[in-house]
């Protein structure tokens, strides 16, 4: 649908690329544009590297006399976003908006992924209302003792509530049921550079043929996607691919609400004698947590984890 206004075309669409000030945008009609943006687009509270991510709906302006060009005017109201903050840097980075839910790739070797990167981006998906369910790849590449460890992770997660999935985005095991997972859903693809996400959507889309390298002998990830970008995908949905993150910086999360975000934490604060409990050094007998931990009710790489982020949140560098 569009509309003629003093000579000018305006057109909805969302957008699907963003690399600096140029953005790419796909019209209801199929065809892609590339835009600039008009005037300032600001996310209340936070100062930002980009005012438009992918995933948003936009309504941009062509004039008549040079439709190979747009100018993005207006911004439609995002239902959801996810926002990174590197741990070293002041400003923040807009990932990506109107997510149905997070895929966190995982992989035990080459790279490794911890469970302190595990945790620090599950809450901060939590902190902005975005369900993640937990993609464990490269199962072409496990033996049985590095199975098992993988096992144990999985049924860790599971019993929290969260979903997992195991696949070979390679050789495309478990990639038919990861795709009925995703089927009508915008579905946002994070993790460590290396852990297979390129392949993956290669995988999904086998005409992109997006590029991909091997991860270096001393088992570090290479980056080989610099920008976030969504493509459609034939099933239905959209897959919202993302740079390789190295640390995930913790964003708008206070010391006393981290807890709401450990949803394992969480079922056990209200029973807390205190209601500013942060399950530190309070006496055990008067913080549920710190019970329910004693009891193996709470994992302890996911009480460690809540510790360290809670350290890092009084840490002033950190603190928003």
């Amino acid at each position: 649908m569009f509309t003629f206004i003093l000579n000018t075309i305006h057109l909805r669409g969302i957008v699907t690329k963003s690399t600096g000030s140029w953005y790419s945008v796909r019209l209801e009609n199929g065809t892609d544009l590339e835009c600039r943006v008009k005037g300032k687009f600001r996310l209340k509270g936070y100062k930002l590297t980009n005012p438009i991510a992918v995933g948003d709906n936009v309504i941009i302006k062509v004039d008549e006399f040079n439709e190979a060009i747009g100018q993005i005017v207006e911004l439609e109201e995002r239902h959801n976003y996810i926002v990174r903050k590197s741990v070293h840097a002041r400003k923040h980075s807009l990932l990506a908006s109107n997510i149905d839910q997070a895929l966190l790739l995982v992989t035990l070797g080459y790279p490794r992924t911890s469970t302190g990167f595990m945790d620090r981006f599950i809450a901060s998906a939590e902190r902005f209302n975005i369900p993640t369910v937990i993609v464990f790849n490269k199962l072409d590449q496990y033996g049985p003792i590095s199975m098992k460890a993988l096992e144990e992770l999985e049924e860790l997660y599971q019993s929290i509530g969260y979903d997992t999935i195991k696949i070979s985005a390679l050789e495309g095991t478990g990639v038919d049921d990861l795709k009925a997972i995703m089927k009508d859903k915008n579905s946002l693809v994070s993790g460590h550079s290396g852990v297979g996400k390129s392949t993956l959507v290669n995988s999904l889309i086998p005409d992109l043929e997006l590029y991909t390298q091997e991860v270096t002998d001393y088992g570090k990830g290479q980056h080989t996607t610099t920008h976030a970008e969504c493509y459609e995908l034939d099933f239905g949905g959209w897959i919202i691919d993302t740079p390789g993150i190295k640390e995930f910086g913790l964003v708008d999360i206070l010391v006393e609400d981290l807890d709401e975000y450990f949803v394992d934490i969480a079922k056990f604060k209200g029973s807390c004698k205190f209601n500013n409990c942060l399950h530190l050094n309070e006496p055990a007998d008067s913080c549920a947590v710190k019970l329910a931990f004693a009891n193996g009710e709470i994992a302890e790489s996911r009480y460690d984890n809540y510790l360290k982020l809670v350290d890092e949140i009084k840490d002033f560098k950190h603190y928003l």
